[in-house]
């Protein structure tokens, strides 16, 4: 709370300075610099401290008139550096270009998708890869870092291309569902109805590698710390779960993304234009949407993303073929699941059973070897991406979140102001127990299975209410699919219609009972007040065939009792 009322404050305070400032400041009415992961030229020298030219600085209207007065207009101090770097971006779409910034694409390369603002990406999303041809060091245009740049720390944080950067959102939402906590599910991200939460602080200390360069190796890494409602959607069984699987805590910690990326331009010959190899943990691919908030279109998710893998652990070498086409190959241990599980087994508290034979159990049969594969192939001069994927796949024996992943996203634009993105996946698994026979479940609950009740005491994998009674087991598996139509009227303003379907057969990912199925629609839209704060409001419809999925909390024994729902969202993005 204290967090928002201080957002809020800076919020004010800002205004009141662009207010006093608005005759004195023009700049550009768009910019390709998003706040994460920029392929923009400007912000890669924001904290190259620049002499002062004799005419007056005094105004952010003189910054964006002249680059060289940004340090002279900054200030000294870091508190005054930093309050005047928000006052300088106020209003705008993103910061001063800088005239002599090196270019900001490979020469030839297909267009920019969007901007950002408004838009959380500039190109089409991508998965475990920093963008190749459009990526350059010291890059994210970010409040502390311009605060520090006069530093001696600043300056060699500069120098060996390091950033240090996050940000803080909170939001709250007004539900016609009434129980809580968790009485929204299986809507993610606010799944508690009527409530405000702090949804994530993040800090990110990070290296990007230069992949518009063509000549030298080179290498980059990200170590990320979130704290927040939203560490339940990252939860990693074996890494710092207690927390979820443990307690069920309301917030709690995690740290979703720790790699490192090599990159060779030219890897092997002239017709080859770049290899990156990225090892550690990483974000799922490939998706639209995100679990970090400012890489997200809107404030909640669909069900798509919600009931899909977050982070998987392993090695992916994506091999920029030509401009156009992109393909990845990775080995990982499975999904939301560290390296250690593979080594580790629990004992068959029921005894051996027709589930689990032995007298012990693998603690996450999930955790082995598997492997994916990508394509993505882009045409239109980049206005056309077709990126499918099969991610994670091995023997697809139940696991703590062991999804089997096959699916594609599409994206196209149309013009500078109307967009679309579209996923559809399939994901399976097997040999979930059934939830239909009284012996499977008593196996379960008497502690015959890695995640009974006497191992994983809150948020197991859910158990399957499988067409057969007599079986014990089955197959089971889900369908998303999503759209997103965007409109941006202007560089700081975009409206997005998203409707979407989701059917889970046998309520294996959403815990409902079988044959459910899901339909969605929601209107948001995304207002920047500047590269550095935005807001996203959204109304949104959700209902269920079938079970009634609403209004309930499986972890808590309350039965859900609604199949429609609807939802006011918002949330605000601070970053520094």
């Amino acid at each position: 709370m204290l967090r928002a009322v201080f957002a809020l404050g800076v919020v004010a305070v800002l205004q009141h300075a662009a207010l006093a400032d608005s005759a004195a400041t023009s700049g550009p009415s768009g910019t390709e610099q998003p706040p994460l992961l920029t392929t923009g030229q400007a912000s890669g020298k924001l904290v190259a401290p620049t002499p002062p030219p004799p005419s007056s600085c005094a105004t952010p209207g003189d910054v964006y008139k002249n680059y060289a007065c940004l340090d002279a207009y900054l200030g000294e101090d870091f508190l005054t550096r930093l309050y005047n770097y928000y006052r300088l971006e106020w209003g705008q779409a993103g910061p001063p270009e800088d005239p002599n910034a090196p270019p900001s694409r490979i020469e030839g390369w297909p267009r920019p998708a969007a901007t950002t603002p408004p838009m959380p990406y500039t190109e089409w999303p991508m998965g475990a890869v920093t963008p190749i041809g459009v990526t350059r060091p010291n890059s994210v245009d970010s409040p502390f870092m311009a605060a520090i740049a006069n530093t001696s720390v600043g300056k060699w944080m500069y120098d060996n291309h390091i950033q240090f950067y996050g940000w803080i959102n909170g939001g709250f939402n007004l539900s016609t569902n009434s129980q809580q906590p968790g009485g929204n599910s299986p809507i993610g991200y606010a799944y508690t109805p009527n409530t405000a939460q702090l949804d994530q602080a993040v800090i990110y200390l990070e290296r990007l590698p230069d992949t518009v360069q063509t000549e030298n190796f080179d290498w980059g890494f990200r170590l990320s710390f979130l704290y927040g409602e939203n560490y339940r959607y990252t939860n990693s069984y074996g890494l710092g779960s207690y927390q979820f699987n443990g307690h069920n805590y309301i917030y709690g910690w995690d740290v979703p993304m720790e790699y490192t990326d090599l990159y060779w331009p030219k890897p092997f010959n002239a017709a080859i234009d770049g290899l990156e190899v990225r090892i550690g943990r990483y974000i799922s691919i490939p998706d639209i949407e995100a679990q970090l908030a400012p890489n997200n279109i809107t404030y909640t998710h669909s069900l798509t993303y919600t009931w899909d893998n977050y982070t998987n652990n392993g090695i992916v070498t994506s091999l920029q073929i030509n401009p156009s086409l992109l393909v990845q190959l990775g080995l990982s241990d499975g999904t939301e699941t560290p390296i250690w599980n593979c080594c580790r087994s629990l004992p068959n508290l029921f005894g051996p059973n027709p589930l689990y034979p032995g007298q012990n159990y693998r603690r996450d049969p999930g955790n082995q070897p598997s492997g994916t594969v990508c394509v993505r192939v882009s045409w239109d001069d980049g206005w056309d991406n077709f990126y499918p994927c099969a991610n994670a796949l091995n023997n697809g024996r139940w696991g703590y979140n062991n999804l089997q992943w096959l699916g594609y996203t599409y994206y196209h634009r149309f013009n500078d102001q109307w967009h679309i993105d579209f996923e559809n996946y399939y994901e399976y698994e097997n040999g979930v127990p059934n939830l239909r026979n009284p012996a499977a479940v008593a196996i379960f609950q008497g502690g015959g299975t890695p995640f009974s009740p006497q191992n994983v005491q809150f948020n197991a994998p859910n158990l399957a209410y499988c067409p057969d009674i007599n079986s014990l087991s089955c197959h089971v598996h889900s369908i998303g699919a999503v759209l997103y139509v965007n409109f941006t009227p202007n560089p700081l303003d975009n409206i997005t219609f998203r409707p979407e379907i989701y059917a889970d057969p046998e309520g294996w990912r959403t815990g409902t009972g079988g044959r459910t199925r899901y339909y969605e629609m929601a209107l948001s839209w995304q207002h920047w007040m500047s590269p550095q704060i935005e807001f996203r409001p959204e109304i949104s419809y959700w209902h269920s065939s079938g079970t009634p999925a609403f209004n309930g909390y499986s972890t808590g024994g309350v039965v859900a009792n609604k199949r429609d729902t609807g939802l006011f969202a918002a949330d605000m993005i601070f970053h520094f």
